[in-house]
C-alpha cells in the first residue's frame, strides 16, 4: 500500500568515509596556494586532501557524502548479475543467502554498528547504524513525489529486550519512523539533510542515548544531535527530541566522527554524566585550507537535556580523529584518540585522562606511534586507524586500532612499519592492542589480537581459475576491532578479518541465447569474516557462517568501525555490516521496480551474534 503525506520542503544530503595512507607533514605548495569552497562539504574534503596531513580525513561517513550521492545506484546497476559467475562455476564461492538478526529485507543497507547493554537488564540492548532505509519507503510527499526520491543516509537504531535473539523495529515512513532517530534529518522531522556516525551508550538509570552527526552537503549547517531514548513498562523503547551539540553554520569548521558515553557506575562520583567527543575540523576563512583538527568533548550533567560549550582535548595533539570516550567504575574519565602534534613523524594512539568529570584533562599520553592502516590487498574499501578501548572492573585500560605492518615483523615497532605502497604484497593490516595496568601512565608493547590469525595467509576458495592460475599468496589482514569487558572482568574484542581470497575473473556479461560469457573482468575479491577473541584467555572464533563479500559496498564504502558490548550476564554480543542476506528491490532512491522486475541483491545489513566463550 502506498501512503501519501502532506508535502514538506527537503533537501539531499549525505556522508562518507575515511582513508589512512602513509603520513606527510607538509602539504604541497602548490596546494597551499589554490583556494577551497568551504561552504560545500565537497570543497572542505577537497581541502584535506590537498592541505592537511594524508591520514587526517573525515570520517566514512562524511567523506563519502563528499563524494557521492550516498547510496543512490542506478537501476542498470541494480538490475546486473548479482551473483560472481566464473569460468569454473563452483557453488561455494556464491554470496550467502541470509545474516543473524537482520531488520531490513527491502534492499536498503547499514553499516557502522554500535551497541550497548543496560548495565541493569542484561537482555535489553540497543544497537545504532547508518541506515539507509529511507531510500526504500513506500510513500509519496505527493501524488508524483516518492519519499525515496528524496531519501538519504539517516541515524539508524534497533533494540532486543531478550538478549539479542529478536530485535525491534522496521521503520516504513515518515509516519511510521520505527527507531529511525527523530528530529535530525528532513524525512524524520529535522533540519538537516543527512546523518550518521551512530554512537550509542547507557547509564547507570537504564537511560540510552544515541550521538549522531547532523549536516548539509550543499552549505555549512552541522551539529552532533543527542537523543535520549526511555523503554516504558512493555518495553517499547521512545526517543526523544535531540539536544544539539555545538551546531554551526560557519564555513570555516565542522564536528565529525563524534562518539558518546555515560557513567553508569552508581559508586561514582560522577553518576549518570554524558560525555561527548567528536572532532572539530578548522579551515582558513579566506583560502579554505585546512589549519588543525582538535578532539573537542562537551559534557552533560542534566541527563541529556543540555550540554557544556565544547572544549579542545589532547593538545598539542591538535592534528586528530577518532576519538571515544571511556568511563572508569571509579569515574576516572578517559579520553582516546588517532592523532598527532606538529610535524610529527607518525601518527599515534593517544590518551588523557580527567579525574574531575570532564572539567579539566592532563596532558595527553602517547599510547604508541603507528601507521595508518591502507586498504586490504585485492579490496578497495576506505580503511582507517581509529582506536576503540574499554576499562575493565579493576581498572586496566585497553586500547585497540589497526596498524600496518610489513609481514616480515616479528615484534610492533617503528621497524616493522609498512612504508611501502598500499598495492605492496610484503604488507597487511594488523589489528592490535595495548593495556595500561597503572591508569593510562605507560602501556604495553601493541600485539595482534588475534596472533594465529594474523600470521596466516588467506584461503583459496575456487581456485584454480583455468586462466588466472593459483590465487596469490597474501596475508590475513584484521581490522575495527571493538573492545568490550564483563563485570567479572573477561575482555572480548570482536573485528573483520580478510581471510578469504576468491577468484578475481569474474563474468560481466552473458550471451542470453547460449548463456556462456563473453566478457570477463578482474575484481578485487577478499572477503572478510568476522571474528571474537576473548583477550582473557587467549581463545578465538569465527562468528560468520559464510564470506563476506566487501565488493557490495558503495563505492567502497563499508563503514569506519564495528563494535560489541556485554552485559551482567557475562554474554557479549557483536554487531558488524554483513553482506550475505538476499533482497528484494521495490523501491531504491526514487526508482520503482515493479514486479515481476523487482532485482534480488545482495546488500550490507547489520549482523548480530551472542555468546560467550
Amino acid at each position: 500500500m502506498r501512503v501519501i503525506i502532506g508535502t514538506i520542503a527537503l533537501a539531499i544530503a549525505a556522508v562518507g568515509c575515511s582513508s589512512s595512507a602513509d603520513r606527510s607533514t607538509n602539504a604541497s605548495s602548490s596546494a597551499l596556494t589554490q583556494k577551497f569552497d568551504i561552504t560545500t562539504l565537497k570543497g572542505k574534503a577537497a581541502s584535506l586532501r590537498a592541505t592537511a596531513p594524508s591520514e587526517i580525513r573525515f570520517s566514512a561517513r562524511m567523506e563519502f557524502a563528499a563524494d557521492d550521492d550516498d547510496g543512490e545506484t542506478s537501476p542498470d546497476a541494480l538490475l546486473a548479475p548479482g551473483s560472481d559467475l566464473f569460468a569454473v562455476p563452483n557453488p561455494a564461492l556464491l554470496d550467502g543467502n541470509a545474516i543473524l538478526g537482520a531488520q531490513d529485507h527491502g534492499g536498503a543497507p547499514q553499516n557502522e554498528t554500535s551497541v550497548a547493554v543496560d548495565p541493569n537488564n542484561p537482555n535489553r540492548i540497543v544497537a545504532g547504524a547508518n541506515d539507509y532505509v529511507t531510500g526504500t519507503w513506500d510513500c509519496f510527499l505527493a501524488p508524483a513525489f516518492p519519499c525515496s526520491a528524496i531519501a538519504d543516509g539517516y541515524s539508524g537504531s534497533y533494540f532486543s529486550n531478550d538478549g539479542g535473539k529478536t530485535w525491534c523495529c522496521a521503520s516504513s515512513d515518515p509516519a511510521h519512523l520505527g527507531t529511525l532517530i527523530p528530529g535530525v534529518e528532513h524525512l524524520t522531522g529535522g533540519q538537516y539533510d543527512a546523518g550518521g556516525d551512530p554512537s550509542v551508550t547507557f547509564d547507570s538509570r537504564g537511560r540510552v542515548y544515541y550521538a549522531g552527526l547532523g549536516f548539509n552537503r550543499a552549505s555549512p549547517p552541522n551539529a552532533v544531535a543527542v537523543n535520549r531514548g526511555t523503554f516504558d513498562a512493555a518495553g517499547n523503547l521512545t526517543w526523544g527530541p535531540p539536544t544539539f551539540v555545538a551546531q554551526t553554520t560557519a564555513p570555516s569548521h565542522i564536528d565529525d566522527k563524534e562518539w558518546i558515553a555515560a557513567d553508569k557506575s552508581p559508586t561514582s562520583p560522577f553518576r549518570d554524566r554524558v560525555y561527548v567527543t567528536f572532532t572539530r575540523f578548522l579551515f582558513n576563512p579566506v583560502t579554505g585550507a585546512y589549519v588543525q583538527s582538535p578532539i573537542m568533548i562537551a559534557v552533560s550533567k542534566d541527563n541529556g537535556a543540555t550540554f557544556t560549550d565544547p572544549a579542545i582535548v589532547g593538545a598539542p595533539a591538535v592534528f586528530s580523529q577518532g576519538s571515544r570516550p571511556l568511563v572508569a567504575p571509579d569515574g576516572t574519565l578517559y579520553v582516546i584518540f588517532s592523532g598527532s602534534p606538529p610535524n610529527g613523524r607518525f601518527n599515534s594512539t593517544w590518551i588523557a585522562k580527567s579525574t574531575d568529570g570532564g572539567a579539566t584533562f592532563a596532558p595527553p599520553v602517547k599510547i604508541a606511534d603507528r601507521l595508518g592502516a591502507t586498504p586490504p590487498n585485492d579490496a578497495a574499501f576506505r580503511m582507517n586507524s581509529f582506536p576503540s578501548g574499554v576499562v575493565a572492573p579493576d581498572g586496566t585500560l585497553y586500547v585497540a586500532w589497526t596498524a600496518k605492518m610489513n609481514n616480515s615483523a616479528t615484534a610492533y615497532s617503528i621497524a616493522g612499519f609498512c612504508l611501502a605502497p598500499a598495492t605492496n604484497a610484503d604488507c597487511h593490516q594488523s589489528a592490535v592492542f595495548s593495556r595500561s595496568t597503572d591508569k593510562g601512565a605507560t602501556w604495553s608493547t601493541p600485539r595482534p589480537i588475534n596472533p594465529a590469525l594474523d600470521a596466516s595467509t588467506r584461503t583459496p576458495d575456487g581456485y584454480v581459475d583455468p586462466v588466472e592460475g593459483t590465487p596469490p599468496v597474501r596475508r590475513v589482514d584484521t581490522f575495527w576491532a571493538g573492545l568490550t569487558a564483563t563485570p567479572a572482568g573477561t575482555i572480548y574484542s570482536s573485528y573483520y578479518g580478510a581471510d578469504v581470497e576468491s577468484p578475481r575473473r569474474v563474468c560481466a556479461r552473458v550471451n542470453p541465447a547460449t548463456g556462456a560469457c563473453v566478457q570477463f573482468v578482474f575484481l578485487n575479491n577478499a572477503r572478510l569474516d568476522y571474528f571474537a577473541t576473548n583477550l582473557t584467555t587467549g581463545t578465538s572464533r569465527k562468528l560468520t557462517a559464510h564470506p563476506i563479500n566487501p565488493r557490495y559496498s558503495f563505492s567502497g564504502f563499508i563503514g569506519d568501525y564495528t563494535d560489541l558490548a556485554a552485559g551482567s550476564d557475562g554474554v557479549f554480543h557483536a554487531l558488524w555490516a554483513d553482506t550475505n542476506a538476499k533482497q528484494t528491490v521495490h523501491w531504491f532512491f526514487g526508482t520503482e521496480f515493479i514486479a515481476p522486475n523487482q532485482p534480488v541483491i545482495n546488500q550490507q545489513d547489520v549482523a548480530v551474534f551472542n555468546g560467550s566463550f
